[in-house]
């Protein structure tokens, strides 16, 4: 049910009229919104109608924004995490970034020690946290797209930010607060380069330069990292238990994050296991033998106290200083996952098996990134016999 009706009131600015409208939603539960003419209060009697027939109406939309979807997920996102619900420490604290920075900056979503003050780190004004739920359109999410990378944002912060978005409006059509994903589809297209998955490893020359200058505690986790092609998460999670000298091989089944969060690896393809060479095994077994922490529970490559080892920590302290010592260009420690990727395709092995060792999730990763790295004389074959048949 629902009634337009005309209001006339007089207070201290003097004399107003207003056009009142006032139904009752399927629920059962009263509504009342004022309008100053009365066409608008018709229009929007029409769009409750036909909203309501639909079954799309959703009362929350109309007084919801989006800073408050992005709250509301931030709560169900803590929830899960304090569940153990596949949500890591270091994935909530990007979501609440991504929120701060870019959803809505006005907004206060990182945690904070006491008396840390809130900074505006990247200076983004284009936020769209103060539109109602109801007001927000495709063609706004592309306006929120645009401006970030007209502000600068990159190709993968920009996809971040987005998939982030998207994951918000979902939980908000979850939780009757909005009727559409209205985030969901959108694309963001790069340059050429920016689009590019293509790796480049570093060169056999670049990482004997990194294990002459490592001393031998350092070195056996360069070296592993180079055979196995874990990442990072997944070897400093790694324990003994799942390292079989007898057979040469690693089981990898968890990962860990900055804050010592012991989680699931990052698919179901994550969870592999990956044959390591005789020499390989040979050092793992020297280094178990004079590591303090080598039980079966025990970290593999933990810290000096036997603890997961801090990945920011341990790039800070000794990755860095090492590539200075080496004298090669400066390289990120997953440089190390992509050489061992490139000695599997170099030795032969065919793109589905070196997709599984490396835990991708499809078929497709792999080839995007590494498929520039496969030997083409098969194709260089195929298209002379081709040739010869045309000739």
């Amino acid at each position: 049910m629902a009634v337009i009706k005309r209001r006339k009131w007089t207070n201290a600015s003097g004399e107003h009229v207003a056009w009142q409208l006032d139904f009752t939603d399927r629920f059962g539960k009263r509504h009342r919104e004022q309008f100053a003419l009365k066409r608008d209060a018709e229009t929007r009697l029409g769009e409750l109608q036909g909203t309501t027939r639909a079954g799309t109406y959703r009362p929350l939309a109309d007084r919801a924004d989006v800073a408050g979807a992005c709250k509301e997920f931030c709560k169900y996102m803590e929830g899960r995490r304090d569940r153990g619900e596949k949500v890591t420490e270091t994935y909530l604290r990007s979501i609440r970034q991504y929120c701060e920075n870019y959803v809505d900056p006005a907004g206060d979503y990182v945690v904070r020690r006491p008396g840390t003050k809130k900074k505006d780190s990247v200076g983004f004004k284009g936020g769209i946290g103060a539109i109602k739920l109801a007001d927000l359109t495709a063609a706004r999410v592309v306006k929120f797209r645009d401006d970030m990378r007209d502000h600068g944002a990159g190709i993968v912060t920009t996809r971040r930010v987005l998939g982030t978005l998207s994951r918000i409006l979902k939980h908000a059509v979850e939780k009757d607060m909005a009727v559409l994903n209205v985030a969901k589809g959108i694309r963001v297209t790069g340059t050429r380069e920016e689009d590019s998955e293509k790796v480049t490893p570093p060169s056999k020359a670049d990482l004997a330069a990194l294990l002459k200058a490592a001393d031998p505690d350092f070195k056996i986790r360069v070296q592993f990292a180079a055979a196995s092609g874990l990442r990072a998460s997944e070897q400093w999670a790694l324990r003994w238990k799942n390292v079989d000298l007898e057979t040469g091989k690693v089981t990898v089944d968890s990962r860990v994050d900055a804050f010592g969060g012991i989680d699931t690896t990052k698919s179901k393809a994550g969870k592999r296991t990956v044959p390591i060479g005789k020499s390989m095994v040979d050092a793992l077994a020297a280094w178990r033998e004079r590591s303090k922490y080598n039980k079966d529970g025990d970290f593999v490559f933990p810290d000096g106290r036997g603890n997961f080892t801090r990945h920011t920590n341990m790039t800070k302290r000794f990755w860095n200083p090492l590539i200075k010592v080496a004298g090669i260009d400066p390289i990120g420690w997953h440089a190390l996952r992509h050489f061992a990727v490139s000695t599997w395709i170099e030795a032969g092995l065919q793109p589905k098996a070196v997709q599984t060792l490396a835990g991708h999730a499809s078929y497709a990763i792999t080839m995007n990134r590494y498929g520039h790295l496969f030997p083409s004389e098969d194709h260089k074959a195929a298209f002379d016999k081709i040739a010869e048949t045309l000739a």
